[in-house]
This record gives C-alpha cells, sequence and structure tokens, in this order.
C-alpha cells in the first residue's frame, strides 16, 4: 500500500501517517537535511517532540535520495516530508536562481524518480506533504517556485499512490 497524507501545517498530517505505520518495525526517512536546530529553537522543540513519540522499533534515516530510502527493505517507510526534500534538492543544486523552467525540469525529473521507484516499491510506504493550497506561501518569486515545485511533486507522487488522505484540523478525508 502506498499512501500519501497532505495537509496544511500543524493540521495533523504526520501524526495520522505515524498511526498508518504503525508500532512495528519500520524505517522513518527524514527526507532532506534537518534545519539547524541551535539557530531555531522552536524547529528544534517540534523535531523533538516528532522524535519522542515514533516507536523505539523505527530506524531513522536522514537522505535527500528518496529513491536508495524505498530499496533494501521489507519494513514499512514513512516519508516525511515532501516540502523539506523539495527544499533540499533545490538547495543542493543551488537553483533556487535560475530560471524557474531550469529548477522545474530538475525537480521534475528527481519526483519522477522517486514516483517509479514508489510504484514498484515492496513495502508499504506512507509520505508526507504539505498541500500548498492550504499554506500561506510568501508572495516573493521564491515563495511562489516553491508552491508551485511543490504541486507538482505532489501530482506526481500522489498518482503513484493507492489513496491519498488529506488530513485537516486532525479529522482525514480520504480522496
Amino acid at each position: 500500500m502506498r499512501i500519501l497524507v497532505t495537509g496544511g501545517v500543524r493540521s495533523g498530517k504526520s501524526t495520522h501517517a505515524e498511526a498508518l505505520v504503525g508500532d512495528g518495525p519500520a524505517v522513518y526517512v527524514a527526507a532532506g537535511p534537518s534545519p539547524d536546530v541551535d539557530t531555531d529553537p522552536d524547529w528544534g522543540a517540534r523535531i523533538a517532540a516528532h522524535q519522542a513519540r515514533r516507536p523505539a522499533s523505527w530506524e531513522t534515516l536522514e537522505t535527500q535520495d528518496l529513491v536508495q530510502a524505498l530499496q533494501g527493505g521489507a519494513d514499512p517507510v514513512l516519508v516525511d516530508c515532501l516540502g523539506t526534500w523539495l527544499a533540499a534538492v533545490v538547495d543542493a543544486a543551488d537553483a533556487w536562481e535560475q530560471d524557474s523552467a531550469t529548477v522545474h525540469d530538475l525537480v521534475s525529473a528527481r519526483a519522477d524518480e522517486f514516483a517509479a521507484a514508489l510504484r514498484v516499491c515492496e513495502q508499504d510506504v506512507v509520505v508526507v506533504t504539505n498541500e500548498v493550497g492550504l499554506g500561506v506561501v510568501p508572495e516573493h518569486r521564491s515563495g511562489r517556485l516553491f508552491r508551485d515545485l511543490l504541486g507538482v511533486v505532489n501530482m506526481r507522487v500522489a498518482a503513484a499512490c493507492d489513496e491519498v488522505h488529506l488530513v485537516v484540523a486532525g479529522r482525514v478525508l480520504r480522496l
């Protein structure tokens, strides 16, 4: 089973995704490098709270390579979150200032690679993402670019999933 869980910031999407995976052995994929928790104590507190509620049987893997994260195991995988992954991919390519078409091509190729790997992986996978239509995105070039690119990523990944769950205020709507 492949499920994409989407919702706005603090909608309960990660909590829902964790419940879908359950308490048994699993791989939690932190999709991209974590922000510097020393310079952002609020972010650090959120990460610590998420880590504390994960079962001890879960392995944590921090990586941008989502294709590799899906290979080589039988345990369910929870990928959290495509927004963080997207920012890491664009940062790694130093592409925020490149023309929009170039960045779009880069992100589309990476999203297509992940979607293809998702379609053929043998284990259950739950992927968490932000629903960009529900979030406040700064009205500057990078904000609009991020929103547009995450929309593309979400559509590509949703097409590779069996189900999409929208979480709003902790309530789940299966699409």
